[in-house]
């Protein structure tokens, strides 16, 4: 939207928005037809008669509204912002662009009905929590969403079942659009409810006891799928479960079930794991993943560690620019193996 302001009354083709919005990232035309009904809807207008956004067929867009110019007080100082903030959101995490790129990708087709399941896998420390914060931070923040992350912990047991599935929800049950989401999970999950009986009252979670005594693991699996279906009508849904090499057994159960679902959603599941843990502990999360990743129902982000360049990239960063001695970045690469977290 804002790029169509700065050139209104001029014909922006499709090509120069998704060069100017998404750089290198790969981006489809639906995507980007999907992004100008969000801006219509969210301006309140309708495609056949524009008030702000005007398509022109087989070209591009248009912005025909009459845009007024405000003065800055300091245009020097609003320069020096802008230019902070824009290194600030759109600079990637050091040798994370392309998996950002895939994220963004992911997530416009999320939006378009279409479900997607996405592993990010690596070594500990190679970066899987600063990409999907990176992701996080670079949402289009035009549309709502619904945002839910739970992270799995390390038992030396069998441990609590749906544990980050029922942190993810809890968090969104306490947000500001709360009484929607506990609505909805009474209506289309109330076993779900149940489970967290702090944010019910004495006598709600009476009711819901009453009517849940049936409750079992497969109703459990079969609720939660359909009401995330009927959550991600309106505004998809961003779901983030953190570890899953430490995850309890039906969380995992449950992942593999929503992905096999073929109703459309508007759900976008990003799910970390190291693989080699994973593989040591004979934990069925690597077997799944393998097997949803063969039938087409998932995909996998393997990050690997940073190239020279890379580390190059990073210390310019941190150094300003300044000559570094020789040798010293294939010896951090040599030492370090690429790995982030030794750097």
């Amino acid at each position: 939207l804002r790029y169509l302001v700065e050139h209104a009354g001029r014909l922006v083709t499709k090509d120069e928005l998704l060069e100017a919005v998404w750089g290198l990232s790969y981006v489809s035309e639906a995507a980007l037809m999907s992004c100008i009904r969000d801006i219509r809807r969210v301006l309140g207008e309708q495609g056949r008669a524009p008030q702000f956004v005007e398509t022109v067929r087989g070209r591009g867009y248009r912005f025909i509204a009459s845009v007024t110019t405000v003065p800055q007080v300091s245009d020097r100082t609003s320069e020096e912002q802008e230019a902070r903030v824009s290194a600030e959101v759109f600079q990637p995490p050091v040798g994370q662009k392309a998996a950002l790129g895939q994220l963004t990708q992911s997530f416009l087709t999320a939006s378009e009905g279409t479900r997607q399941i996405v592993f990010i896998t690596g070594e500990v420390g190679i970066g899987k929590t600063t990409l999907v914060d990176a992701f996080m931070e670079r949402l289009p923040l035009a549309a709502p969403l619904w945002v839910g992350r739970g992270q799995c912990i390390d038992h030396y047991g069998a441990g609590e079942a749906y544990l980050p599935l029922l942190e993810a929800f809890g968090q969104m049950c306490r947000s500001s659009d709360g009484l929607e989401c506990r609505a909805l999970l009474r209506q289309h999950a109330p076993s779900w409810l149940l489970q967290m009986p702090a944010l019910l009252s004495p006598k709600e979670y009476a009711d819901l006891q009453h009517h849940s005594s049936n409750m079992t693991r497969e109703s459990m699996l079969r609720e939660l799928a359909e009401a995330i279906e009927v959550l991600s009508t309106a505004r998809t849904l961003v779901l983030i479960l953190e570890d899953l090499h430490w995850s309890d057994v039906s969380t995992i159960d449950w992942v593999a079930y929503v992905a096999r679902r073929r109703a459309a959603a508007r759900l976008l599941v990003l799910g970390t794991y190291r693989s080699i843990d994973a593989r040591i502990r004979a934990h069925p999360v690597h077997a799944v993943i393998q097997e949803l990743q063969l039938r087409g129902f998932s995909m996998a982000l393997n990050l690997e560690g940073w190239s020279e360049a890379d580390i190059a990239h990073y210390l310019a960063q941190w150094g300003g620019n300044k000559a570094l001695p020789n040798g010293l970045v294939s010896l951090l690469h040599q030492r370090s193996h690429g790995n982030p977290l030794y750097i």
